[in-house]
C-alpha cells in the first residue's frame, strides 16, 4: 500500500463517517426511518474498509514497505473512524427502535433552520446530466449536495464540475425555505431552478 492509498482509505472513512453522523442525527430530528437505514448501510461498508486498511497495513509493514510507527497509526486513525460510525448507528438506532426524544432536544433541533434530506433524481429532472456550475443549484436553492450516492458508488468530493445523474440518490443540506423547492426539482415536478 502506498502513503497515497492510505491516505485515499483513511479520507473514505472518515467522510463516510461523518456522512453518517448528520444521517443519523438527521433522522432523529425528522423522525425518518430511511435516514437511519441508510446509516446501517454505511456502518457495514465502514467495518469492511477499515478491515482492508489493517490488513494492507499490516502486510506492507511485514514487507518492510511499511514502518511500523507508520502502519500503527494507520490502524489506529481507521479505527477512530470505525468508532465514530459505530456511534452514528446508535444514534441511528434510536428512530429505528422508535425511541421518543427528550422534548427539549427535539424543540431546540426543530429550531434550526438547516435540514438535511435524501432525494432521488428522477429521469424527468432537470438536473440529469447537468454539471452544478453549469446550474448554480447552491445558489439558487440554498441547498448544499453533501454526497451521491450512485448504485453502490458513494461521491463524496461535490464540486462545480459535478454531474448529476438521473438516479442518483443526493443528501443535501440548507435551508428550509429551499427544500421543498429543491425536492420539485429533483423529481421533476418543477422544470425551474
Amino acid at each position: 500500500m502506498s502513503e497515497k492509498e492510505a491516505q485515499e482509505m483513511l479520507l473514505e472513512l472518515k467522510e463516510k463517517a461523518e456522512l453518517m453522523v448528520d444521517l443519523a442525527y438527521s433522522s432523529i430530528i425528522y423522525n425518518n426511518k430511511e435516514l437511519a437505514e441508510e446509516v446501517y448501510e454505511l456502518e457495514n461498508l465502514v467495518d469492511e474498509l477499515n478491515e482492508e486498511l489493517k490488513k494492507l497495513a499490516v502486510k506492507d509493514a511485514i514487507k518492510g514497505e511499511l514502518d511500523v510507527n507508520e502502519a500503527l497509526a494507520i490502524i489506529q486513525l481507521g479505527d477512530c473512524s470505525e468508532a465514530i460510525a459505530d456511534a452514528a448507528s446508535e444514534i441511528a438506532d434510536v428512530e429505528l427502535r422508535e425511541i421518543e426524544l427528550h422534548p427539549i432536544i427535539k424543540e431546540s433541533v426543530l429550531e434550526s433552520d438547516e435540514v438535511l434530506i435524501k432525494v432521488t433524481v428522477s429521469p424527468g429532472s432537470i438536473l440529469v446530466n447537468k454539471k452544478l456550475g453549469e446550474i448554480k443549484l447552491a445558489s439558487h436553492t440554498g441547498m448544499w449536495i453533501i454526497a451521491i450516492k450512485r448504485g453502490e458508488k458513494w461521491i463524496y468530493n461535490i464540486d462545480k464540475n459535478t454531474i448529476i445523474k438521473e438516479n442518483d440518490i443526493l443528501f443535501v443540506r440548507g435551508t428550509r425555505e429551499g427544500m421543498e423547492h429543491f425536492i420539485k426539482i429533483a423529481e421533476g415536478k418543477e422544470k425551474e431552478i
